[in-house]
């Protein structure tokens, strides 16, 4: 692989212009493609196939459900009065008028219509069902705005008004001031690593190529499928942070080579062919773990992964031909000026002074640091015992959709805000149906049954039950599951339970049973990938067990942040609560990946000096001080990208980049750095021990070892002309 990667990176750079040109057009496409293509995305998470979904669409087919998106208005009376008296109940009227004839509305019902109230018993909070023609996610803004003027409108008349519902949630966005800051911390970063502003500028702007057309493809995905819509963020968030990381990576390796008198074709090639392996092996694990999310058969899930993969690879091919074709531009102006005068002079700066301290005192002192570290992030880790998953969205605290959601709680139950459908269809559907709904009021939780209502030709009926609870109240699922058991044979008629935490619970539990499955493949792939790059059965093992603490650490944090609230101003959290479903699968297959990166930049170098005849301790060493302060600058990065994400914007996303922006910084500074060299320097030897019945596997050569044997047979080549002269 390094042979062929380094022709690879030598024809970019005997081919720049071409290859810069190239990368351009396919940039420029993607915009074109992504204006003229691009469609919306989905707010909702569900699995086809569940009960709950099923349900979902035999009650459109039944009872000719409307597709359009609604929003409720809510309205309360002034203290001690209420909304029947003449004023107040001609301020609704007056509401509802306006209501009905705002943009893109198709109907606005009235909350005191004796026909259809929607009044609580005490009168003093009702509101106002509003049906857009659009469907959720169609809603534009103008219609939104013009939906809380009416409400404003409405306030001034002396009525608490509040607007809740899907209508009004907004698709999250990328490129807020938050996001920008963790840019220019990473290009700040860059600056201080490479001493240039010019080669950071480079190494940022070859990302955002990589990252554009990667977020741009996804962007013209939308218009041929239904994505969810973290799916674009997700693939921009994870292409921005390995796009400066694989270039950094190759540029740090091109740096050195020039420092060593190499000319600059030279140094390009061996820089991709060697630097450049470990980005394409990297790149291949981060691959394997974002698609693999597609074995836990969650189509959501599958789209999510295979976004992000793409990205990944655009990323990996940027860095191993973009790069290397703007480098050859640079020249020798990729080394700040004082190291151009001392080319081929001497070698690394960085092979003395902290690293040197720090992997010496660390192999020195190597089981107390392994105790030391395992106990740490052991104590991390024990908020995920407790951890709670839901897919009902928690609303800001201080939103009108806050606001609007305690009210309805406030004036009609806690579980007004989460009521559970319950679909009978067979010959006996409606006496079956009215059966239950006397029944149902035994359970558990349950506040209100309402009366079952049949389905044009009585095929099929429904009732609707509100639970005392909310609907990420662990009492609300625990009612979903006593409604299906006790239904569950039911003569007559075959039963569905459905709503917001129906749909949350079944994701819950194909997610449980999937994650199982997901890591036993791609940890199974991920370590035989390593066995291969390393020739060795501990190390990958090393590596896998430390990525469990990570893991852990990393989901115990965010457990005791998001949903305990420690520290929550600190991260700009609006409010507590369970966390998204999707959180942990997504984070450990994001992570995994990740952590493989570090895994392979950092032990590769010490496998090199393995390779070339240096003691176990002497290759931690040596391999350590030449890869911790690229992978520091890298681990720094990454964790500015995924940090930038949290101060602000959606709370799917917000919770799942402080989950990986924790992993990255414990994966980087805590495992790799200093459980990894403490567990490799105390097995020793028996570190780098291949089983004999395994050695006939191939061989990936990341470290360029391949390389030096061509050089060197080069040089033998020329010697023995010039002797034969």
């Amino acid at each position: 692989m390094a042979r062929l990667l380094y022709r690879l990176g030598f024809g970019a750079h005997r081919h720049r212009l071409p290859v810069v040109l190239l990368w351009l057009v396919v940039l420029a496409g993607s915009a074109v493609g992504a204006v003229a293509l691009s469609g919306s995305t989905s707010n909702s998470f569900s699995i086809p196939g569940q009960e709950s979904t099923i349900a979902l669409d035999k009650i459109q087919d039944e009872f000719g459900a409307q597709g359009g998106a609604s929003a409720r208005v809510v309205v309360k009376a002034p203290d001690g009065q209420t909304l029947t008296t003449p004023d107040n109940a001609q301020a609704v009227g007056e509401l509802v008028a306006q209501l009905g004839t705002l943009p893109g509305v198709g109907s606005a019902t009235n909350p005191l219509d004796p026909a259809a109230p929607t009044i609580n018993a005490q009168q003093d909070t009702a509101y106002s069902t509003v049906t857009y023609t659009a469907g959720v996610g169609d809603v534009t803004e103008e219609q939104r705005e013009a939906l809380f003027d009416a409400a404003d409108d409405a306030r001034a008349g002396g009525l608490t008004v509040e607007v809740t519902g899907e209508a009004i949630q907004t698709p999250p966005h990328i490129g807020g001031v938050v996001e920008v800051i963790g840019v220019v911390v990473a290009l700040a970063i860059l600056a201080v690593t490479y001493g240039s502003l010019v080669m950071a500028g480079m190494n940022l702007l070859t990302a955002a190529v990589g990252v554009g057309i990667g977020a741009l493809g996804v962007t013209i995905a939308t218009g041929f499928m239904d994505l969810q819509s973290t799916t674009p963020i997700l693939a921009t968030m994870l292409g921005l942070a390995v796009g400066i990381d694989y270039a950094l990576f190759i540029i740090n390796r091109h740096r050195q080579e020039l420092r060593r008198g190499a000319d600059v074709g030279t140094a390009i090639g061996t820089a991709v062919g060697t630097a450049g392996s470990a980005v394409v092996t990297a790149g291949l694990t981060v691959v394997i773990a974002l698609t693999g999310l597609a074995v836990a058969g969650i189509p959501f899930l599958t789209q999510m992964g295979i976004a992000a993969a793409a990205t990944i690879v655009v990323a990996v091919l940027i860095a191993i031909t973009l790069v290397p074709a703007v480098l050859s531009y640079l020249g020798h102006r990729a080394l700040p000026r004082k190291q151009r005068a001392a080319v081929g002079q001497s070698t690394d700066a960085h092979e003395r002074g902290f690293y040197r301290g720090w992997i010496d005192g660390l192999t020195r002192h190597r089981v107390l640091a392994l105790l030391l570290t395992v106990a740490a992030l052991g104590v991390v880790s024990i908020p995920v015992a407790s951890m709670q998953t839901t897919l009902v969205p928690i609303q800001p605290e201080g939103s009108t959709q806050a606001r609007g959601e305690q009210l309805l709680a406030d004036g009609f139950g806690a579980g007004f805000n989460g009521p559970l459908v319950v679909l009978f269809e067979g010959d006996q559907a409606v006496q079956a149906a009215t059966a239950a709904a006397g029944t149902i009021p035994g359970l558990d939780d349950v506040a209100v049954v309402t009366p079952a209502t049949p389905n044009a030709d009585g095929t099929a009926a429904m009732l609707t039950v509100i639970p005392q609870s909310g609907p990420t109240d662990e009492a609300t699922e625990q009612l979903v599951t006593d409604l299906r058991d006790q239904l569950a044979d039911l003569d007559g008629a075959t039963t569905y339970v459905t709503g917001s935490t129906a749909v949350s619970l079944d994701v819950a539990t194909t997610l449980d049973r999937a994650l199982p499955v997901y890591l036993a493949v791609v940890v199974g792939l991920a370590l035989i990938l390593l066995v291969l790059v390393f020739r060795s059965i501990l190390v990958p093992l090393v590596g896998v067990l430390g990525f469990l603490l990570t893991i852990g650490s990393s989901l115990g944090a965010t457990v005791a942040v998001f949903q305990w609230g420690w520290l929550a101003d600190a991260v700009n959290l609006d409010t507590t609560g369970p966390l998204i479903s999707l959180t942990p699968i997504v984070v450990i297959g994001i992570l995994f990946g990740l952590a493989m990166d570090y895994q392979v930049f950092l032990v590769s170098r010490m496998h090199e000096a393995h390779s070339h005849g240096a003691l176990p301790r002497a290759a931690i060493a040596t391999g350590f001080r030449q890869a911790a302060p690229v992978v520091v600058a890298a681990a720094l990065i990454m964790f500015s990208v995924f940090a930038g994400f949290v101060p602000s914007g959606d709370p799917t996303i917000k919770s799942i980049a402080f989950a990986l922006a924790i992993g990255i910084f414990v994966d980087a500074f805590v495992v790799r750095m200093v459980l990894v060299p403490a567990a490799l320097a105390l097995l020793g030897r028996s570190a780098w021990w291949l089983p004999g019945w395994l050695r006939w596997l191939p061989t990936l050569d990341v470290e360029g070892a391949g390389l030096e044997k061509h050089d060197n047979s080069r040089i033998e080549e020329k010697v023995a002309v010039k002797a034969g002269r």
